[in-house]
């Protein structure tokens, strides 16, 4: 299973996916669009770790429901990430059982390489 989960509207994730050519056999989702389910959020927060770890805190939504000032528990932020869109990181890439969340160059790189695997 190769996936990418990213926004249409977001410049970054244009540019990366740019970046990585052509994507046969690659699941593109817009999150806009179509959201996370709940079983696809589970499965990834297992292979990372935690839903926290896929979190994102620049989320504009973040600053103004005053999250920032409240101590978030794994369900707060499982919740938060199904209830919209924006609390995803972002671009969020599945190559079977791995996973790169966020933008960091050296990620991308290794997903750009594990894409073409």
């Amino acid at each position: 299973m190769k996936h990418i989960y990213h926004l249409s509207s977001c410049q970054t994730c244009k540019k990366i996916l740019e970046n990585f050519g052509p994507l046969d056999h690659v699941t593109l989702q817009d999150l806009k669009a179509t959201h996370i389910s709940e079983a696809e959020l589970d499965q990834i927060a297992a292979l990372v770790g935690s839903y926290e770890a896929l979190f994102n805190r620049r989320s504009r939504l973040y600053t103004s429901q005053g999250l920032k000032e409240r101590k978030l528990s794994e369900a707060d932020f499982k919740e938060l990430i199904l209830s919209h869109y924006t609390f995803l990181k972002r671009p969020l890439i599945r190559v079977h059982n791995e996973v790169f969340v966020g933008y960091k160059k050296a990620d991308m790189e290794a997903a750009a390489l594990a894409l073409k695997a």
